[in-house]
């Protein structure tokens, strides 16, 4: 008896022996699986407490409490100056009780915010939440009718501008007089009639606590922000993020391990999801301090993250790209980076961007503002938005269907149902939506709501979200992002709605008709705008005035940089225009007999796209 223990137990601790080493084999992910699997349950957990309280538990709670816990630690060092979680909080109670007092602000008023990257948008923002409102966050390099469109979809009556950006609304003003729009200025006076300076009111404001009355009504599913996107056709959409949303967006950062002792790096928009639920509601989240840009520099980004001592970035492609483009030097491993948060990274830059600058997490990611599923890569595997795992699948139902590319348009069998993608094969992604991964949908929108809503997906009466994306999901269960799908493109980290930048061609004197759509360049992540148009009849192609449209109409990254000429544009049986072909056939005139126009920034104007200017564009040497 004593010699079979002897050998059962001599059995076993070979079995636990060899069983790291055989699970590493067999199962290569599972201890990543798990850990991440716990992160996710553990926050999501937080998230149903916090719903259950008697009182809403929202992010501004959570940053009152990181005021109470750590009044003095740094919150925001923005070009020399540092602010602690105590001086944002009186500032923001500065700001709410000038606003409540001057522009007569309560609880379910929608304010916009038209401001740059500053502490300033911090705490305009959270004074706001401190008195209930709601908070639209404008894209300040929009202009004319996208402003004018995106100022009106979400129902504001309060308009904030800072004192740069005062130009731009003074366009639009006329248009907001007559709906009786309060827009105040964050200076203490403007030159512009009918724009109030709110500074003054805001210095001589108390700085004492609100109380959290205020803000009683204030549930989980109450609209805390709209956030503008592109979506898949027209105009921007105010996509509707409630309070739920904002916590679950700003649990990414814990769930990618940065803790309340790191420092990130915030260059992105604030008015961008990612800016702003990521970044700034990720940090509050977390209780650390945030380095804050107006804009992204390549040629300062490390100087200043070894003088912060940052060690969380935030990027998207193009941040990692341009990083990799500056001069190499002796000390680009000299900063305490780890992490690394974002999306929209090539798989070769991913890999030259570690090569160059150390061994840190970059935690690729994928989601929608407005989606109800995402994705996240825990793993070191370059190259990948994330990992299948039974639990987030249970929790937050999707699935990868056939899409027909021409048709524009999921595959449906003989039945009248869709078809699931196969391993391995790009399919458009769609969420399941239900009560705990709802759809909201945009404001002021019905029609384009219903859009992205998908029906009768896999059995009569299913609601899918469509997210308008192509992704794929390979034999070892890595998610891979392939491509976006419609009339949405993306550049320089924007999204460009090809509609939009037709609307604007089409006023154009000479052009009569105008099919925009994206097109690949070597050596850049997305895709850049190109325009197939047709001239009205007797019309020659003006260039210069084609340009000077576009600059006045066009935020720079949605400024088509190629455009063809063409006799007609060809269209579907639907009479949708065809993009597939122009976007195959890209922009290379030894291809193309049609004329051929680069917008050079320069000139100032469209000039003829020579071969020799394509090769400059293809080589890198003519920048984009």
């Amino acid at each position: 008896m004593d010699m079979d223990m002897y050998v059962w137990l001599t059995l076993l601790v070979a079995v636990l022996c060899v069983l790291p080493s055989v699970l590493r084999t067999l199962c290569p992910y599972l201890i990543q699986d798990c850990a991440y699997i716990l992160h996710a349950a553990r926050f999501g957990l937080r998230l149903e407490l916090y719903k259950r309280r008697a009182r809403f538990y929202s992010i501004l709670d959570g940053f009152l409490d990181g005021v109470r816990k750590h009044p003095h630690k740094p919150f925001i060092h923005f070009m020399g100056e540092t602010h602690s979680y105590s001086d944002v909080d009186r500032e923001s109670n500065k700001v709410a009780r000038a606003l409540q007092k001057v522009a007569g602000l309560k609880e379910g008023d929608i304010v916009a915010l038209f401001l740059g990257n500053e502490p300033c948008f911090v705490w305009v923002w959270l004074g706001l939440a401190k008195l209930g409102c709601a908070t639209a966050l404008l894209n300040f390099n929009i202009r004319s009718k996208s402003l004018l469109h995106c100022f009106s979809c979400c129902g504001a009556n309060v308009l904030i501008v800072d004192q740069e950006l005062c130009g731009a609304v003074g366009e639009i003003l006329p248009a907001l007089k007559e709906k009786r729009i309060s827009v105040y200025v964050l200076s203490d006076a403007c030159s512009t009639d009918g724009i109030k300076g709110i500074s003054q009111a805001i210095t001589q404001a108390p700085d004492e606590a609100l109380s959290p009355s205020l803000r009683a009504n204030v549930k989980y599913n109450s609209t805390a922000l709209y956030i503008y996107t592109s979506g898949t056709t027209g105009l921007p959409k105010a996509a509707t993020v409630t309070h739920e949303r904002v916590w679950a967006a700003s649990f990414i950062q814990g769930v990618s391990g940065v803790t309340s002792e790191d420092v990130f790096y915030l260059n992105l928009p604030l008015y961008h999801s990612a800016g702003f639920l990521i970044g700034f509601a990720g940090c509050i989240e977390r209780g650390n301090s945030l380095v804050l840009r107006r804009k992204f520099s390549a040629s300062q980004f490390w100087d200043d993250c070894r003088k912060y001592n940052v060690t969380v970035m935030q990027y998207i492609g193009e941040t990692m790209r341009y990083l990799c483009n500056t001069p190499k030097r002796d000390n680009d491993r000299d900063h305490k980076v780890k992490i690394a948060i974002g999306n929209g990274v090539r798989a070769d830059v991913w890999n030259e961007f570690l090569n160059r600058f150390g061994n840190i997490h970059v935690r690729e990611l994928y989601a929608a503002t407005e989606g109800n599923i995402g994705f996240l890569n825990y793993t070191t595997k370059v190259g990948v938005v994330g990992r299948v795992n039974f639990l987030h699948k249970k929790f937050f139902p999707y699935a990868l269907i056939k899409f027909d590319i021409e048709k524009e348009e999921p595959v449906r069998n003989a039945d009248g149902f869709c078809v699931p993608a196969a391993p391995g094969e790009p399919g458009l992604l769609i969420g399941k939506i239900t009560v705990k991964s709802p759809f909201v949908g945009y404001a002021g929108n019905k029609q384009q709501t219903e859009k992205k809503r998908l029906r009768d997906v896999f059995v009569k009466g299913d609601l899918y979200f469509n997210s308008g994306d192509l992704l794929k999901i390979d034999h070892e269960k890595f998610v891979y992002f392939q491509d976006r799908v419609g009339d949405t493109f993306r550049w320089k980290g924007e999204n460009v709605a090809t509609t939009e930048v037709s609307d604007i061609l089409i006023m154009v004197d000479c052009i009569e008709e105008a099919n925009v759509y994206g097109v690949t360049v070597q050596g850049h992540e997305g895709r850049i705008g190109m325009a197939a148009v047709v001239l009205k009849e007797g019309k020659d192609f003006d260039g210069a005035d084609t340009c000077r449209v576009v600059a006045n109409y066009l935020p720079v990254y949605a400024r088509p940089r190629f455009i063809r000429i063409q006799s007609s544009l060809e269209l579907t049986g639907t009479f949708k225009m065809k993009k597939v072909k122009l976007v195959e056939e890209g922009f290379d005139p030894a291809l193309i007999r049609d004329p051929l126009y680069f917008l050079d920034l320069v000139e100032k104007k469209y000039i003829a796209l020579t071969q020799e200017i394509y090769n400059s564009v293809i080589s890198g040497d003519t920048k984009l």
